[in-house]
């Protein structure tokens, strides 16, 4: 018998290759996620990147079930095997794993070449020489899974004892490996896409973030002004400019947001900004660089008249118990202005957007 039954298992079938994408993705949102709502404080995206995975695993494991229902259904077969090669590859206990090369003979079916890997127990390896003939099991959908049968009924066992196979030439199957380089990079991608998909609706909280845990990295002005009704520590860099308050004053007094972002452009020069955070004492304005100036605003075009009262309409309106902090982000990334403001208290956090006129989209959370 030199008929091959069938032939390896398709390592990237389109199925595969969608799987590892959305795995990609979903590892790459959900760890990016849960660092991203430590940094921010949001146990809302803490718990969504945890609940992520776990609802990904529901699902997978849901679909595959009626897969694993016709596998358990299915009889397996049985079949007389030759042993073309042995080799241990391993193990440091009692059972070793061993590389079988099969050639494998089936009553009324076609035979074929299958490479497997099974534990064997030492004592018991001298029973499987090269030209030895033994019994395999395997589904009848998927003979690359075959498994030898280390006790055999008796019945096999005299089959065994008075069979004579011949080998059957060809590749030999092996089981179903990885998903393969095209696999590897679609979950790479995955992986960037998943990353992205979370960092974009945060980046300017989370860049906010870490310009206030670093501090500055090449200061270029750093001054302060002070009178006896304010005080004002103003830092300006190539890359960011900030403006933090004296005690007793807010960044929502009458003129006080107007003045701190005029201070950061001095004589007048534009300087278009990728985004502006602004909270109750302290205003970060991160500059567009010059290679990017197009895709920036300018910072003295906010509305100021109509921050106070959106600042005001987030911490009273949205639902959020004894409201501690509040923050404004503004940021073109999306090409029109968006105000962005998240409003902390010890019921969780919420969020009022508005337009580059002050003008309420939406709110969420409370």
């Amino acid at each position: 018998m030199t008929t091959v039954a069938g032939g390896p298992p398709p390592q990237n079938t389109p199925s595969k290759l969608a799987l590892a994408l959305v795995t990609g993705g979903v590892i790459g949102a959900s760890l990016t996620g849960f660092v991203s709502g430590c940094v921010l404080g949001r146990a809302s995206l803490i718990v969504l990147s945890l609940a992520l995975p776990a609802a990904y695993g529901l699902v997978a494991f849901l679909v595959s079930l009626p897969r694993r229902g016709r596998g358990a259904a299915a009889v397996p077969e049985r079949a007389l095997a030759l042993i073309e090669e042995r080799e241990a590859v391993g193990g440091e206990t009692s059972d070793v794993p061993v590389r079988f090369d099969l050639s494998v003979v089936p009553d009324g079916a076609p035979a074929f070449r299958v490479e497997i890997r099974q534990e064997i127990n030492l004592v018991e390896l001298p029973d499987y020489r090269p030209r030895g003939i033994v019994v395999v099991e395997y589904p009848p959908d998927r003979p690359w899974k075959a498994r030898i049968v280390k006790r055999p009924t008796p019945e096999w066992e005299r089959r065994v004892a008075g069979a004579r196979l011949d080998s059957v030439p060809g590749p030999a199957m092996r089981e179903e490996s990885g998903p393969g380089c095209a696999g590897c990079l679609l979950t790479v991608l995955g992986l960037l896409l998943g990353v992205g998909a979370v960092l974009l609706p945060f980046h300017t909280e989370l860049f906010a973030v870490v310009e206030d845990g670093t501090g500055t990295a090449r200061p270029a002005v750093t001054s302060s002004s002070s009178s006896e009704s304010s005080s004002a520590t103003i830092t300006v860099t190539s890359a960011t400019g900030t403006v933090a308050l004296g005690p007793g004053q807010s960044m929502l007094d009458q003129g006080e947001l107007r003045k701190a972002v005029e201070s950061l452009t001095p004589g007048g020069e534009p300087r278009q900004a990728l985004a502006v955070v602004v909270q109750d004492r302290q205003l970060t304005v991160v500059f567009a660089p010059g290679v990017a100036q197009a895709t920036g605003f300018d910072p003295r075009s906010l509305p100021y008249d109509r921050i106070p009262g959106l600042v005001e309409e987030a911490r009273n309106t949205l639902g959020v118990t004894a409201p501690k902090r509040w923050q404004l982000t503004a940021d073109g990334i999306t090409g029109a202005l968006t105000l962005r403001i998240v409003v902390t208290g010890e019921s969780g956090s919420a969020t009022l957007e508005a337009d580059g006129r002050g003008q309420v989209l939406r709110r969420s959370g409370g």
